[in-house]
């Protein structure tokens, strides 16, 4: 490009922005990257590393969802089941997600030290608990942990603020904006754009690593932008994205957020609520045109709110397309509240569905989970590329500058001499 173009002009200040935006963002995406890369995986690696919490121990016909709540909560009188699978597939244990009862002496939570447990969907009995996302590498822990860390980095909420979705969503806007920067440098000139997708693998050193940065972010840059796009809406969804999205497209409301909440129900009420709005599922599946089978159940005691996910049983990840349909009720009444029936709704609406499949690549099943775990690496190789890069220029600049003062330096001397 001549150098009179304003591009080239622009060139400095681009330089300096990616060089800024990247490094201050490098350290995060490091962890992102390399998290993102392990949790495309996080189900089947966790029931690998932990086989007696994930498979049954019994052979035999499943005792009913309710059934099995209710002996849980039995013997756990100061737990609540929250989340459960109404169906379970051959060989797999049943597990529920509970949250601490209010203590009705205190009116505060009561302390546990577990949040979800495994059953054998035969018998009952209890096959394991944990605390899903507490800080530990313990086996048990590892890949909740690093499911956490990926995208709270544990960072603290105070204030009402949660610094850990605020931080990450940050570098995801900071990582989007960087990458549009990326990618004009990249290409300085229309002649030199074999050069951009170009790797020096037997030249090594410097220039290799310059290549993986440049050239390794230029072949994935689409799926780059893509992940950045989707880190910010699993983040910052609703203070940044759907605000965003709505001025082109008109939203319906988030059935997850937006439900307004009611009275908490008791246990008695919460217990006979249940049975009621399991019972009627399949039935109000249908008439909001779902086809697949009621398949987990999760419930909010303390707002009045409870909500049925639709998919066959093992398939509560949601392993393909939009992920799977969910419909938001009135614990008392049965009435729907909410719905989130994938590739329903306007175009906004179905961008917002698409965010967590394309983030986590279960949009495309397997292939695209294979991508967006190869990409994590990816981008923990760019950032550290990106560092060692900005260190080398970095010791060439202030050797520069040595040189420059040592030369003044003569000089100065040579003109006092004279």
């Amino acid at each position: 490009m001549p150098a009179g173009e304003p591009g080239f002009r622009m060139r400095p200040l681009l330089v300096r922005l990616h060089r800024w935006l990247g490094l201050g963002a490098a350290a995060f995406l490091f962890l992102a990257g390399l998290t993102g890369a392990v949790i495309a995986w996080d189900h089947e690696l966790d029931a690998l590393l932990n086989p007696s919490f994930f498979r049954g121990a019994t052979p035999g016909t499943p005792l009913p969802a309710l059934e099995l709540a209710k002996r849980l909560e039995a013997g756990e009188p100061h737990a609540v089941v929250t989340f459960m699978p109404l169906s379970v597939g051959p060989g797999q244990t049943w597990i529920a997600r509970v949250a601490p009862r209010i203590d009705p002496q205190t009116g505060q939570p009561f302390t546990l030290d577990f949040n979800q447990v495994a059953l054998d969907p035969v018998t009952g009995a209890e096959q394991g608990r944990r605390m899903w996302g507490k800080p530990s590498l313990a086996r048990q822990n590892l890949i909740p942990f690093l499911y956490q860390l990926h995208y709270t980095l544990f960072l603290p909420t105070k204030m009402g603020i949660d610094f850990g979705v605020w931080t990450m969503g940050v570098v995801g806007i900071v990582w989007l904006l960087d990458g549009f920067i990326a990618i004009v440098l990249a290409f300085p000139s229309l002649k030199s754009w074999r050069k951009s997708l170009a790797f020096r693998v037997k030249r090594g050193g410097y220039a290799l690593t310059f290549d993986l940065h440049r050239s390794g972010g230029v072949w994935l840059w689409g799926l780059l932008m893509v992940i950045a796009v989707t880190s910010i809406s699993m983040n910052l969804g609703t203070q940044v994205v759907r605000p965003v999205v709505s001025v082109f497209s008109t939203l319906a409301p988030d059935p997850f957020r937006s439900v307004a909440p009611g009275p908490a129900l008791t246990p008695a009420e919460d217990a006979a609520a249940r049975e009621r709005i399991v019972a009627a599922a399949a039935s109000v599946g249908r008439r909001e045109g779902i086809t697949a089978p009621p398949g987990g159940f999760f419930a909010v005691p303390t707002a009045g709110v409870y909500g049925v996910g639709y998919y066959a049983a093992g398939d509560d990840h949601g392993d393909a397309g939009l992920g799977n349909p969910w419909l938001v009720m009135n614990a008392r009444t049965g009435a729907v509240l909410g719905r989130q029936i994938p590739g329903h709704g306007s175009a906004g609406d179905i961008f917002i569905q698409a965010q967590f499949p394309l983030h986590s690549g279960r949009i495309a099943g397997l292939p695209g989970r294979i991508a967006i775990s190869f990409t994590g690496l990816v981008v923990a190789m760019l950032s550290v590329t990106g560092v060692l890069i900005w260190l080398k220029k970095a010791r060439a600049r202030r050797k520069t500058a040595k040189g420059g003062k040592a030369a003044s330096t003569v000089r100065t001397r040579e003109r006092a001499a004279n």
